[in-house]
Parts: C-alpha cells; structure tokens; sequence
C-alpha cells in the first residue's frame, strides 16, 4: 500500500492556504476511533448510514433508498446539517460514470458525492476499509457486509477504488485512507490523521504528482473509452431493474484495467 510522503510545511497551515478535506466516515469497526479527531482537521464530515452515531457534529448523513427510517438519527441540526439521500447522490453519481462503474456500495457514492457537490481538495475515508471478518464487522458489532452482496458491480472492490481514485485526481482531489487497519479493499494512500492539520495546498499538489507518475495513464483512458462504448447507464440509480443490460465479464475486464491504471 502506497503511504504518502510527508512534505516540510509549517506547523500551523494558513487558513489561505489550507486544503479542503472532507472525511468519509464509514461503519468499519475501527469507526469510533474518529469520536476524538479534532474537528478543525475537516471542513466538512459525510456520515454514512449508521456512522452518525460516532460523532454528533456530523455535516451530511448519506444514506441508500433501503436504509430503514428508524436507524435514522431522531433529532439532528437542520441549520447545519444535511441528509443526503438518492435524489441528492443519484444525479452527481451519473455525472462520473453511473454507478455500474462506480460500484454500487455507500462508500464509493459517498465519495463520488462528495467529490462532485463539496469540490474538496482531499477526500479522507476512515471505517470504509470493507474488510470483513467472521467477529464484529461494524463499530456497533456484527452488521449486514453490503459490499459483498452478490452484485456485478462490486467483483473487485480495490479496482472500485482505484477508478475513484483516478477520479478525484482528474478533479484536483487527492484521496487518502487514515485507517491503520493492517488489510483494506482502499488502494488510496495512506495517511496519519495527525499530519493533516499542517497539509497545505501545496503539499496536495505535491502528493497528487506523485500519483500521476505512478499511474498507468495508457489504461485508465482504455477503460474510459470502454466505458463509453459499452454505454452502461442506469439514469435512475437503479442498476439492478436493469441487470441483462450488463456483461459481468465486461466488468471484470474493465476493472483489470482500473486496477492495471492503479498499480505502482
């Protein structure tokens, strides 16, 4: 797993200066961890589905159409924040492939959300390494392991990743794992939560730099054309209404090219 090189930059970014960093907050069992972050490390926080329970100053609750009502928060700050659900994400998600591309699983829609309606400078995921064991799979114990129900769009979790990685980079946005979990379905870079603070926009620049000479650039515009020629869009989000549209074996052959684009 690539780990970020820390750049010398001042101990106390400038306000000017500083990246946008959004953190995805996933439900991996490492999830409370993040109960003591420092607020001032994020400009914004996505929770998803039962992740607002680890932190109260959540931004947005993302959630998918089958969420049940009574796991929703009871009371939360309208004023400041926001539940996004497939009316908000469903639009921003087809606007970077639909998600027969992206995977269909929270933690990709969160971060194609995010990239497209917060415009961050980072996107940092935590709790979303979707590493299941057979003990407690969530911070709240054992729950449903959505990305490995059977679904053509999620054969390869790490490639899922990687084109949303490529993703984000083609936007400015450099995306980092500050778990430190010893096994991740992420081939995001990881990155110590404790550094952040002093990341400046230039220390970003710098780290997406050195992705793109690490890239395959040859395979990542082969898998965006095919993408294009196989045109595989579900306007409505909902794929699976749609499923003898979809070749799985075309979808695998698209993610040996994300993951071939991906590998250092």
């Amino acid at each position: 797993m690539l780990k970020v090189q820390q750049s010398e930059v001042p101990l106390a970014a400038s306000r000017q200066n500083r990246p946008s960093i959004v953190l995805i907050l996933g439900s991996g069992p490492d999830a409370l961890d993040a109960a003591s972050w420092q607020r001032n490390s994020f400009d914004k926080i996505v929770a998803i589905n039962n992740s607002w329970q680890v932190r109260a100053d959540w931004d947005y609750l993302i959630h998918p159409e089958d969420f049940p009502v009574d796991r929703l928060p009871p009371t939360f700050d309208v004023a400041n924040q926001t539940i996004i659900s497939a009316n908000n994400y469903v639009p921003i998600q087809n606007d970077f492939g639909g998600f027969v591309y992206a995977g269909g699983t929270m933690a990709y829609t969160a971060g194609y959300w995010a990239l497209g309606a917060l415009k961050p400078d980072v996107l940092a995921f935590f709790g979303c390494d979707m590493n299941y064991g057979s003990g407690q799979t969530h911070f709240y114990g054992k729950g449903t392991a959505d990305p490995l129900r059977d679904d053509i769009t999620l054969q390869s979790l790490e490639a899922k990743s990687a084109r949303l990685m490529y993703m984000a980079a083609a936007k400015g946005c450099l995306t980092v794992n500050l778990s430190e979990q010893d096994e991740t379905r992420l081939l995001f870079p990881r990155q110590s939560v404790g550094h952040l603070s002093d990341w400046t926009k230039a220390t970003v620049a710098g780290q997406l730099a050195d992705l793109s000479q690490f890239s395959n650039q040859t395979n990542a515009n082969e898998a965006l054309a095919r993408e294009a020629e196989l045109g595989y869009m579900a306007a409505s989000g909902r794929y699976w209404e749609e499923l003898d549209r979809f070749d799985p074996e075309q979808l695998r052959k698209l993610d040996a090219l994300w993951l071939d684009a991906a590998r250092r």
